[in-house]
This record gives structure tokens, sequence and C-alpha cells, in this order.
């Protein structure tokens, strides 16, 4: 057999053929090449690594070597520059790693005096093990103080209050409600103690989470996300079948889902729950107001939740990333962040973090476009995905607007739904495009009646002597109805509490802060339930909205007669209507007047 042996630092090769048959000839001869033979092989190898037979055999005549240690030559020159690209390599690793130890050795210290900017102490870095057992002597001292609220409050209800239902860890801040000096008439009985979490917001909110700065790559992306979405949805709002189909149980126009995949094909859910609802709806109308001042309504955050108290329980513009044309909203773009409500504590709301385009297609014609994006950091806290949605505004020549809208989401269900909500949950009508149009039509509905005087106003007592004071009722009116759907909500910012009793729903309580305009700051108490009863809606709500019959359910009235003394019409239903109601109570010698709001929502 024969070896090539490389010798000295640049390489060498054995000598000679050796025959195993031959005793004499077995033991293996060296020698190293000349420093010619070296620079003209290295030459060679700078030029061509990997050698053919032919190159190897013409330097085997030039340099006096056989083919075989030509051969052997090149494979031991490659595998010493492997070795030492090697080498050089794991240098410059084990280099980076020394730094990124350094650096990692620098952050620990410096955080180490890093000062909290909330409440400018260090950072306390305990072991686990004692932050264990500190979060358990803090969960026992919650249980505890839970015991003692309970047993206060049962005094003054009468009954024992049965084991609430897990919350999560709020800060405890003491509060002193007393009952014995209530709006100062001195009603009298004892004060409570009660130390409750007033925080409107949790700290998981994400109404309360502010994204670090967007950059103009991230601006980038949203104008493409938002453009795509306004391309899917106005070939939403003109396509008929087989994209749209009626629905089965109420005739309804929802999405054949095997068509929209096929038109709008999609890898995944955006949402990873395999149990993943799909909820979509279509419907159209017209309603008494012109396409700029909608557009203004729906681009305005504030006027949205205004103008949707029944649907939007929260709205906030996190960051404007294009204004749009001044005057008409056109190409605005905002990334905005809502909440959306049922009028119950037995269904939770639903969160989004939305993109909201505007786009004016041609003159009286605009189009309105929201479609979730997700921000990573708070993308796994949302439950709900907005696929692109929106409505279609055309302006019509008596003022009015033609709106239609579109409503497309994906729902996980953390939880099953209430059997009492089950059926309006899951056939769309809670979130559906029916609720959004007739609400914008009742209330663009009360904008008409209020700029209209004289013909929509009853006044029997004197009580509303002008147009300014009408105005003023209706503007009341419109504050007591977003009061009473916010102190409903299961928004973040209410944590409802179920007591047992009454039947197998229970009593829902919730404690808040109450900052609405025109009412003294304090705390509200707000109790709610909910039960069937053997009637049609129509029944149920002519039974409260009869003034004759409010003393049978109002305990306020103290079951004495009531009249209604003003009424103001703000809509085209006999039952969209503000009264102001009078009531004599014996035990008192001035009158009590009682202020509400009804109106009739019906499609």
């Amino acid at each position: 057999m024969e070896y090539g042996s490389a010798g000295g630092g640049s390489g060498g090769g054995g000598g000679g053929d050796h025959d195993s048959s031959d005793p004499q000839r077995r033991k293996k001869r060296y020698h190293r090449h000349t420093a010619l033979q070296i620079q003209k092989l290295e030459s060679m190898f700078k030029e061509f690594p990997h050698p053919d037979e032919k190159q190897r055999l013409q330097l085997s005549r030039e340099l006096g070597l056989a083919p075989r240690q030509i051969k052997f030559w090149f494979q031991n020159r490659r595998t010493q520059m492997k070795a030492q690209h090697e080498r050089a390599d794991n240098s410059s690793l084990r280099a980076e790693n020394d730094k990124i130890r350094c650096e990692n050795i620098a952050i620990r210290e410096a955080l180490k005096n890093v000062i909290c900017p909330s409440c400018g102490t260090t950072p306390v870095t305990e072991d686990s093990y004692f932050d264990e057992q500190k979060l358990r002597i803090e969960n026992a001292q919650l249980k505890e103080e839970l015991d003692r609220v309970s047993s206060i409050a049962a005094k003054y209800i009468g009954r024992p209050i049965s084991q609430l239902p897990p919350v999560q860890p709020v800060h405890i801040s003491s509060l002193d409600l007393s009952m014995g000096n209530f709006g100062g008439q001195g009603l009298g009985g004892p004060s409570l103690d009660l130390d409750l979490d007033l925080d409107l917001i949790p700290i998981n909110s994400n109404l309360a989470f502010q994204p670090p700065g967007i950059s103009d790559m991230d601006k980038s992306l949203m104008t493409d996300v938002a453009a795509n979405a306004m391309e899917e949805l106005l070939r939403l709002l003109q396509a008929n079948e087989p994209l749209w189909m009626k629905s089965s149980t109420d005739g309804r126009d929802v999405l054949n889902l095997d068509s929209y995949q096929r038109i709008f094909p999609r890898a995944m859910s955006h949402l990873k729950n395999p149990n993943v609802r799909i909820e979509s709806s279509r419907d159209s109308g017209v309603v008494i107001m012109n396409g700029v001042a909608l557009v203004d309504m729906f681009m305005d955050s504030n006027k949205w939740v205004e103008s949707f108290p029944t649907i939007v329980s929260v709205a906030k513009t996190i960051e404007v990333i294009s204004s749009g044309m001044l005057g008409n909203h056109s190409g605005s773009l905002q990334l905005m962040y809502e909440e959306l409500q049922v009028l119950s504590p037995l269904v939770p709301t639903r969160e989004f973090c939305i993109l909201r385009y505007c786009q004016q297609i041609e003159q009286g014609l605009w189009a309105i476009v929201s479609v979730s994006y997700d921000i990573p950091q708070f993308a796994s806290q949302f439950r709900c995905h907005r696929l692109p949605s929106g409505c279609l505004i055309q302006d019509m020549p008596n003022g009015y607007s033609k709106v239609t809208w579109v409503e497309h989401v994906e729902i996980e269900d953390k939880a099953p739904t209430h059997h009492f909500y089950r059926d309006l949950i899951h056939s769309g009508m809670a979130f559906g495009a029916e609720r959004w149009l007739a609400t914008l039509q009742r209330m663009c509905e009360r904008v008409a009646c209020q700029m209209v005087s004289g013909s929509s106003t009853r006044d029997l007592g004197g009580v509303i002597p002008s147009p300014e004071g009408k105005k003023s009722m209706m503007k009341l009116g419109q504050r007591m109805v977003s009061s009473f759907c916010s102190s409903i909500s299961t928004s973040n910012s209410h944590r409802w509490s179920t007591l047992s009793g009454l039947h197998d729903v229970g009593v829902r309580i919730t404690l808040h802060k109450n900052t609405d305009p025109g009412q003294p700051n304090g705390v509200v108490l707000s109790a709610a339930t909910t039960f069937s009863l053997p009637a049609s809606p129509q029944n149920v709500f002519n039974f409260f909205k009869d003034e004759k019959t409010r003393p049978q359910w109002d305990v306020l009235s103290s079951g004495n007669a009531v009249q209604e003394v003003a009424h103001i019409a703000n809509g085209s239903h006999p039952g969209n209507c503000i009264s102001v109601l009078r009531v004599r109570l014996p035990q008192f010698a001035s009158l009590s007047i009682f202020y509400s709001e009804l109106f009739h929502f019906i499609k």
C-alpha cells in the first residue's frame, strides 16, 4: 500500500511504491519537498484547490513527483485550510460570547440600581421561594378581607352572601361609603367601611396600553393592510350569490364560507383555537343624515361611542397613521382600540385592536373599513379578530344617506355562552350588521328630532319653556342612556361579582367611579340580574313605558300615581320618546320629578 505524508510546515509526500510482499521495503520512507516544489504547489492550490487528473500529471512531470504524491499533498492542504478556518471561527465565536457575557453582567448590575417611575423604589430581587411564600400570605390576607366585607354586607342585605367566584388579584384601597350622609338628606343608618378596589381600568386592560413608537416601516405595513382590507370590503359590498346567501332561519344575508375561502384564500385562522366561530352579516338601509356627517362621526372615537352607546362600551384612537384630506377624511387611517358589548353582565365584551380606513370612492360616495391589526405584545389577549368589515355611504338627493353595512368576525369562545343569550349570540344578531344599522338609524332620527322645534314636544307642566330647554332635555336623555349602558357593561372597567338568590343566575354587583359630565364625582354601586318572562318583548316594553303601570314596578314611586308632564318624541316610532314624570309623595310636601327616556329598538 502507498502513503503520502506531509512534511515540514507546508506539505510533503511519501516516497516511492511499496510492495507488501517484500519485507525489506515495508518501512515507510519520508522526505521533504523542496522550497521550489512547495512554492509551485501553493501557487497551483490558490487557483485550483481541486485539480483534475490532467493537472496533477502535469505537476508531477514539472516537479518530479509521483501523481499520488500530488494528490495527497492537495488533500492534506485542503484539510489544513479547513482546520485553520474552523479555529478562526471558534475564536470569533468565543470573543462574541465573552462580549455578550460582559453585556449581560452589566445589564444585571444596572437593573440593581433601576428606579420604578411610579413608586420611586428599586425592584425587589428576592428568591422565587420567598416570592411564592409572600404571595401565599397576601392571598390569605385578601381572603380574610373578603370574608369581613361579605359579613358586613350580609347585615344590610338580610341574608348570607355566598362565596364569590375567584377574581383577579387587585390592589386594595380604603374607601368610606357612608350610608348616613347620602346626598345631604340625612337618611340615617350606620356607615360601611368597605375596602374595595375602585380602579376603573385593571392592569391587563388593553385600553391602558400604548404601543411603542410606530416606525415608518410599521406605518407602511398598516397602509398595505388597510388598502387590502378596503379592496376586500368593496367586493363584499357589491357581490351577491354565491358569495352571499340567505340564512335558512331568518332570511338574513350571510357569507357562504366555502365561496369566501376560494375568493379570499387565507392560510389559517388568525385565532389559534380550532373551535373558532365565524359571524358574518350584511344589511342596508336609509338614515337621516348626510354622508359627510356620518364619515366625521365614524372617524372620531368619541363620537363613535356617543352614537352607539348600546354597542360600543369603549373606543380610543391609539395613533393617527394618516389624517387624510381636510373636510372629508378621504385617506384617513387610524389605529384604534374598541370594546363591544351586549347590555348584560352575562355576556363578555369583545375587544379589538383595529385599523380604520376611510376612502372617498367618488363624489357623494364613501367607504369605511375596519380590520384587526395585531400588535405582537398584546395580540394574545384578544379573543376576537375582525376581518374586513365596514360600510358604504352614499348621499341621496333629499339629504339622507343610503348605508350598506358588512360585519365579519372570528370569535373564540373561552367559556360557554349563557343559555339566555346563546341563540342571540350564535345567530350573529347581537353584533350583526342589522343591529349596527338599526342603532345608526335611531341615532340619526334622534339628531333630526333635536333640530326640529315645537311639533315633537308636548309640555303639560311648563317644564320645557323654550327650544333650548328641549335641547337640554335631549342632551340629558343621551347622558342617561350612556350612563345606563356603561353601568351595566361587562367592560374591563367593571368587575362583576355574583350573589346567590332569586334564581340560578343570581344578582351581579359592581362598584365603579362616576365620572359622567354634569354629575358629582362619586362611587356608583350597580346591581343587575337577568330573567325570562312569558310575554312578548312588545308587551314588556309597553308595560314599562306606560306611566299608569309604573307604580307596579318602580319602588321610587312608593305605589303612588305617576303623571307625564312633558313628552318629547325623538324618533318615528311612538315608543321613541323622552318623558318627564311627576309623582306626589305624601311624606314630602314638594313634588318629585322623574325623568326617563324610552326607545323602541326594532328593525
